[in-house]
């Protein structure tokens, strides 16, 4: 039973709440605001899952949420100024992609710390973000090719929930059923074991790195289109959110560890609490004040989790 609460318990409280809110948040329950939350999990999902990957292989990548924000205004540009949607796309997936590219090169070949290198990356990006845009956001009637990738439905699913689930699936498939993801969560467990039993520990580092920026520009090209709109601090609020989602997610299925299912679940339990909320009336202020607590219990957690894994006989 002990071991059934530890890694269910968790979830089973955002269930909790989920019911809580059916029951005493107005118009929570409904179809139309059930796909809202959903939608908006979407965002939030992809941009954790990439800090998941990272954070597999003992990395932070706390440049995500910036990358994703100068993601988003290279591919806003291109669209107003009338480049093809996938022009626009591409451009955006390849600046994310260089940014996890070269943060990975900081980390494993310039011997940088994680934590101070994808700070810079984030100054950096966000610099290149006003300097393209002047502070100004680009708004505007954008063909309908490009914002139907988030606004769409196919075979009556939204398309956001459709995206959600593919990067869900990736992540997974990539740490659970390949050799590249049972080398990356061996090198997040113990680096210098994984090193002596031959597995390319930067490599592995790289990788994570670099997926969590493809992760952050799939994150920003959703997110412009759903807005027809790119500005240079769009993602800004998600850093938070993502952290929280990622640790949050480490209290449950595998606690302690960093895990996929877990992010995305708890990525879902934050937006409805954030729309339940709002729904029940309480100031905006309260869900900073929930997050942070949330924040400070899962880390309290996922330590003690990894202390008794550690040490257990």
């Amino acid at each position: 039973m002990r071991e059934l609460i530890g890694r269910y318990g968790t979830a089973l409280a955002g269930f909790l709440l989920v019911a809580f809110f059916v029951a005493f948040a107005p118009n929570f329950a409904t179809p139309l605001n059930i796909v809202n939350v959903l939608k908006d999990t979407s965002f939030l999902a992809i941009l954790a899952l990439g800090f998941t990957l990272a954070f597999t292989v003992a990395e932070l990548d706390l440049s995500v949420a910036e990358v994703a924000s100068l993601s988003a205004v290279v591919c806003g540009w291109l669209v107003q100024i009338q480049y093809p949607p996938a022009v626009a796309v591409a451009a955006a997936l390849g600046v994310a992609t260089v940014f996890g590219a070269a943060n990975g090169f900081g980390v494993t070949r310039l011997r940088i710390p994680s934590l101070i290198m994808t700070l810079g990356t984030a100054a950096i990006a966000k610099g290149c973000a006003f300097m393209i845009t002047q502070g100004v956001a680009f708004v505007g009637r954008w063909p309908t090719g490009f914002t139907g990738l988030a606004r769409g439905n196919t075979l009556g699913l939204p398309n956001l929930v459709l995206w959600m689930a593919g990067v869900t699936l990736f992540a997974y498939v990539l740490v659970k059923w390949t050799r590249t993801g049972a080398h990356m969560v061996a090198t997040g467990e113990a680096d210098e074991a994984a090193r002596l039993a031959g597995i390319a520990t930067g490599r592995m580092k790289r990788i994570g790195l670099l997926l969590a920026g493809v992760c952050a520009g799939i994150m920003a090209v959703l997110l412009a289109a759903n807005l027809s709109s790119a500005a240079p601090n769009m993602a800004g609020d998600y850093l938070l959110y993502a952290i929280a989602a990622v640790l949050l997610g480490m209290t449950m299925f595998e606690p302690g560890k960093p895990n996929v299912w877990g992010t995305v679940y708890a990525a879902f339990v934050l937006k409805v609490l954030g729309n339940g909320l709002v729904l029940l009336g309480a100031p905006y202020y309260v869900q900073d004040i929930v997050l942070g607590v949330i924040i400070i219990g899962s880390v309290a957690f996922s330590a003690s989790a990894m202390k008794k894994a550690a040490f257990k006989v």
